[in-house]
């Protein structure tokens, strides 16, 4: 039997080889991949030797040749594939080992050229890689350091491999190859040749994602549904997550996971993020979990009933005996120390994901974010860059006579911070670090600082002297007042009305404070 191993990425072939040779294979190999294998003792044939033919154009031709994927193709059940390979002296493959050139990688690096990604698209590894993957029958293909040690331990224990782990093996190749390819799409399609310069959004979008798992059920019982991750996640992103108990994860739990854990670790002080249907119905930040899961349970108590609740910081036993005071769906935070995890076997039902914090840095990708956004249309996709405006006290313009507090600036930015995570048209009334009544989704902006006036109401706190956050503009006067009607002495939105000076004018009046921010946060 003989095995073919050309590797860019050399991590694990060196014992791989050694365990093939061990059972009884021969070594077939390329260039450098050649070279490693000699210095460390394994006979090894060169490619040239199997074709006849040296590697010409710089190594661009090594193993596109009929001595190779004969071997590759050769049906071994049928005797006319056995003949002819006999007649042209051709012997099989069964065993392929092939890991590409980093072009995705290489695309990745801020100063990467044309010429540099041109150079690393491979083209003998995907051929060998198709062929192989096509004969899964009678050939095994490995694509990922991580298949090595699996398939020695099958190999030793059954002296060789079953079908179904040769099929599986085929379908990896299959799926390595297509996001290899849609890699090279994106990345030539975005480029602009004249500069080099690339658009965001390619002439074709090739979704490259990886499913995590099938769910019971969509977002109702009659749709099918199943969860995926991108091909490279973003530390600190939902699908990172580590389930540490509670039963599987529905669509919906998903969905409103993801809500709050974005809107959670966009704090940078202990928070506290209670989520029911992918809007924020309490959010408060304090010294310690334990203070803002209180404060923030406390803006709306009856729609927490159920909810999904997000920390930015670790949990501790104090935490989780409070949350027994309501039914949680799931629980998420960076880390649990032992004596809370302990407390929380006795809610077996309640889904547990413990998620890494992200290192931070200056790309998206460092700080766990998404960098582009898409929505489902009718036959086609939205596509837009991420929403990932983060505002800051010296982005703050403040418009009117009455200049706010120090306090009240600090305000301010947290209830800006969670009307950004609140589908629109949002209003929320924040004090002290505490979000005190939450209106979202309302087709009328009023409609939504009536309702977060009511649930604060329901749960028997007061909105005087609060600050509110509008996601978007007051297009008239009626919204400003109903928000200082109902006692906030100080606002933040966007601007950008023709009806600005209106609204400044009537704040004025009013004798509040108002800042603009010059950036909206629609969300739908």
């Amino acid at each position: 039997m003989n095995a073919l191993i050309s590797v860019s990425d050399k991590t694990g072939i060196v014992e791989l080889a050694r365990a093939l040779h061990d059972l009884g294979m021969q070594l077939i190999s390329t260039g450098g991949t050649a070279q490693l294998l000699s210095s460390q003792g394994l006979p090894v044939r060169e490619v040239a030797e199997v074709t006849g033919v040296a590697e010409m154009l710089d190594g661009r031709v090594k193993t596109l040749h009929p001595n190779v994927h004969g071997g590759l193709l050769a049906r071994r059940d049928m005797p006319a594939h056995m003949q002819a390979l006999k007649t042209h002296g051709i012997d099989t493959i069964d065993v392929l080992v092939v890991n590409l050139y980093p072009f995705e990688a290489t695309v990745a690096m801020p100063d990467c050229t044309l010429d540099d990604a041109i150079e690393n698209i491979d083209i003998g590894g995907p051929a060998m890689v198709r062929s192989a993957a096509k004969n899964w029958k009678h050939v095994a293909v490995l694509t990922d350091a991580s298949q090595y040690q699996p398939v020695v331990d099958e190999w030793r224990a059954q002296g060789g491999l079953s079908e179904a782990t040769r099929f599986r093996l085929a379908v990896a190749a299959f799926n390595r190859i297509s996001m290899y390819d849609g890699a090279i799409s994106d990345y030539l399609s975005s480029l602009h040749l004249e500069t080099e310069q690339r658009s965001l959004f390619p002439g074709q979008a090739n979704g490259r994602f990886v499913k995590l798992q099938d769910l019971r059920y969509g977002e109702n019982p009659h749709q099918l549904a199943a969860f995926y991750r991108d091909a490279d996640p973003a530390p600190g992103s939902l699908v990172t997550a580590r389930q540490l108990q509670g039963k599987e994860l529905s669509y919906n739990n998903i969905a409103d996971a993801d809500a709050a854990w974005e809107c959670v670790k966009s704090f940078d002080t202990p928070a506290c993020v209670i989520v029911k249907h992918a809007n924020p119905c309490g959010v408060a930040v304090a010294e310690d979990a334990l203070a803002a899961y209180k404060k923030a349970y406390q803006t709306d108590p009856t729609s927490a009933f159920g909810g999904i609740i997000a920390f930015n910081c670790p949990v501790d036993l104090p935490a989780v005996q409070a949350l027994g005071q309501q039914f949680v769906e799931v629980l998420i935070a960076p880390s649990f120390t032992g004596e809370a995890l302990v407390q929380l076997q006795a809610k077996a039902n309640v889904r547990v994901l413990q998620i890494g914090l992200p290192p931070g840095g200056s790309t998206p990708w460092d700080k766990g974010l998404n960098l582009l956004d898409v929505k489902r249309v009718g036959s086609g996709l939205l596509m837009q860059t991420a929403d990932n405006h983060r505002l800051t006290l010296d982005d703050m313009q403040v418009v009117t006579h009455k200049q706010p507090t120090p306090q009240q600036l600090h305000d301010l930015l947290f209830a800006w911070t969670v009307a950004k995570y609140v589908k629109s048209n949002a209003i929320v009334f924040c004090a002290n670090g505490m979000t005190m009544g939450v209106g979202a989704g309302q087709m009328s902006r009023l409609d939504s600082a009536r309702i977060a006036a009511i649930k604060a109401g329901h749960a028997k706190l007061s909105l005087k002297d609060t600050v509110v956050a509008s996601d978007a503009f007051f297009p008239f006067r009626d919204g400003l007042d109903v928000v200082v009607d109902e006692g906030a002495v100080c606002v933040i939105q966007p601007g950008g009305s023709m009806r600005d000076q209106e609204v400044i004018d009537a704040a004025n009046e009013r004798g509040v404070a108002m800042v603009f921010t010059g950036v909206r946060h629609f969300r739908h």
